[in-house]
């Protein structure tokens, strides 16, 4: 099954239906991809139908239509651009920063946004704990998203003091999430957040036990939060 095949009809049966510039899209994104991996490590996925289904498809399981259209995201942790450039292709409103703190995956992707031609999305060359203390970051998006990037604790300290008051932080989790929710129940807590949901997913074709955590930032995060570098990843709250 070739990428197309496989996002169309994998895509489908987990409730996606795209249009064809959308599939145009998502299929340059995976060409370049796959084509920069070969000389820059970004992803050790690289089959069509794994890249459509783990990558593509499982970016967007994180999508809430009632919340994401017409609202700012940051995408913390973007690494080779997941999810936040299949949820812009599939939902151009969305005003995005991708944050990450490697230029050279930035490039890649500032390449990527220029050639599927999307607007309204920037790539921020900044470590979480630091753009937490930024005026321009801090307390700034409605929504943030992290995928494969730490554990929930350590998430909530680089997410939540980026979310303004009332908006959300979608943390996207494997099968551990039961265990990560429990020991992050503190952090939030002190981050201003609290759980409203905690959303089973499944992809076509998986079933390893994947789930996205939903927290509503109700308070303003104390002003000492995030941390520095290196000190949220060694002793979390």
């Amino acid at each position: 099954m070739n990428f197309i095949e496989a996002l169309t009809s994998k895509g489908q049966e987990a409730g996606f239906v795209f249009t064809q510039e959308q599939v145009e899209k998502f299929n340059k994104y995976y060409e370049m991809l796959v084509e920069t991996n070969k000389i820059m490590n970004l992803t050790t996925i690289t089959e069509p139908e794994d890249v459509a289904v783990k990558h593509m498809i499982d970016s967007l399981l994180v999508y809430d239509a009632k919340r994401f259209p017409n609202k700012t995201l940051v995408d913390v942790g973007t690494g080779a651009g997941f999810p936040s450039i299949p949820l812009k292709i599939y939902c151009p409103s969305l005003k995005m920063v991708l944050m990450d703190s490697l230029a050279k995956r930035l490039k890649f992707l500032e390449a990527v946004i220029t050639e599927l031609d999307l607007k309204e999305i920037i790539c921020e060359h900044i470590r979480a704990e630091d753009a937490g203390h930024k005026a321009q970051h801090r307390e700034h998006y409605d929504i943030a998203i992290a995928r494969a990037v730490a554990s929930f604790p350590i998430l909530a300290e680089y997410c939540l003091p980026l979310v303004k008051k009332d908006g959300y932080f979608y943390a996207m989790k494997g099968s551990k999430y039961k265990e990560e929710l429990a020991q992050g129940e503190k952090a939030m807590c002190i981050l201003g957040g609290k759980l409203i949901s905690c959303e089973q997913v499944k992809l076509p074709g998986l079933d390893d036990g994947r789930a996205i955590l939903v927290v509503q930032k109700q308070k303003n995060t104390p002003a000492k939060y995030p941390r520095k570098a290196g000190i949220v990843s060694k002793t979390p709250l």
